[in-house]
């Protein structure tokens, strides 16, 4: 068994024993391959190295309170890893090769799956697709790898779940274009925000909120995650083509639903932010990160903040918001009924 403090995991690579991947070459995918080598041989003009043809998703197990292990939602990852693969115009694994070679990915690494006792952590999986193919000319991938590989994880920032942080909002760096990928899971999406969000932890925020590209008069989501608010008894969540599909927003607003709150996925304008009760950062990493204040800032490098929004306690998360994640937590763990069927159990 390795050693390891489950208790004071961060959202951070810890080296596990297996990782599985395949390879799809002239259309035809290869049967999925179990190693312990992490040492995987690409040649240098492989396209990912260059035109970046590559997507990822991420997706948690959990060992429940029955003992069971649970693996959420992997159908909707899959097929969120098809959309992105498919506006890259390269192959891409089927739902059924997906969700096996994750369920091999958890088989191989068992004993890094935190006991349920461990509070926020979990085993993180993260199924990669990319252009393996030389190629020397600008054109999608040919051939592509698909690789599944994990790591016992905490919190996203380190800190305890539910703790509350401080926000910027970037009107001087976008994170994509009004017709372009935002929309999609791809690497070079998050690579284009790194040098903000670097701006902005380096000032002490814990996230940098990225507005349409187009007018800066609408909010889009969080450099790590998906935006929602709370207004009342309502649930309130950006609308725009750009915005990443989040898996766990989708499960928050159907949760919410249950719960009795009205849910709105519109146009959310900048000036909103006065009247919100609850704002919340939220995605498969930390379910939620409640915001306490968000600081709108006319260039992101310089001092001058305009105005500052806040919300509820800088110490504690808002009632409803923490009611949301905790549901959310007892389907992943067993402590609350699971009607739809979001928790594919893993056999150990």
């Amino acid at each position: 068994m390795p050693d390891i403090d489950w208790n004071s995991l961060s959202f951070s690579y810890t080296r596990t024993r297996t990782i599985v991947y395949s390879r799809c070459i002239d259309g035809k995918w290869e049967t999925p391959v179990v190693t312990e080598d992490f040492s995987l041989v690409l040649n240098p003009f492989a396209g990912v190295f260059h035109y970046a043809p590559s997507c990822f998703e991420g997706l948690k197990v959990f060992r429940g309170v029955d003992g069971k292990l649970r693996l959420f939602r992997p159908d909707m990852n899959a097929k969120r890893m098809e959309s992105g693969a498919r506006y890259l115009d390269m192959p891409f694994p089927s739902e059924s090769l997906f969700i096996d070679m994750c369920v091999q990915c958890v088989k191989g690494n068992l004993e890094f799956i935190p006991p349920y006792e461990a509070s926020g952590a979990s085993l993180y999986l993260r199924p990669v697709l990319f252009g393996w193919n030389p190629q020397l000319g600008i054109r999608s991938a040919k051939d592509v790898m698909f690789v599944v590989m994990c790591s016992p994880v905490g919190t996203y920032s380190g800190d305890k779940s539910l703790t509350p942080g401080t926000a910027v909002l970037s009107r001087n760096y976008d994170r994509s274009a009004a017709y372009g990928s935002g929309g999609y899971k791809l690497g070079a999406n998050y690579a284009q925000s790194l040098h903000a969000y670097n701006l902005a932890h380096g000032q002490g925020y814990r996230e940098l909120l990225f507005l349409d590209s187009t007018t800066r008069t609408t909010i889009e989501e969080f450099g790590s995650s998906n935006f929602f608010a709370i207004k009342g008894d309502t649930y309130i969540t950006p609308l725009s083509r750009t915005v990443l599909p989040s898996i766990t927003n989708d499960s928050l607003r159907t949760v919410a639903a249950d719960m009795g709150m009205k849910v709105e996925m519109r146009p959310v304008r900048v000036e909103e932010l006065a009247d919100f009760d609850e704002v919340n950062s939220c995605g498969t990493a930390v379910v939620i990160t409640p915001i306490c204040s968000i600081d709108d800032k006319p260039v992101l490098e310089r001092d001058e903040v305009t105005r500052r929004y806040t919300f509820g306690s800088p110490d504690k998360c808002g009632a409803k918001s923490e009611a949301l994640y905790w549901k959310i937590i007892g389907i992943q763990k067993g402590l609350e009924p699971d009607p739809r069927g979001w928790c594919l159990f893993i056999d150990e």
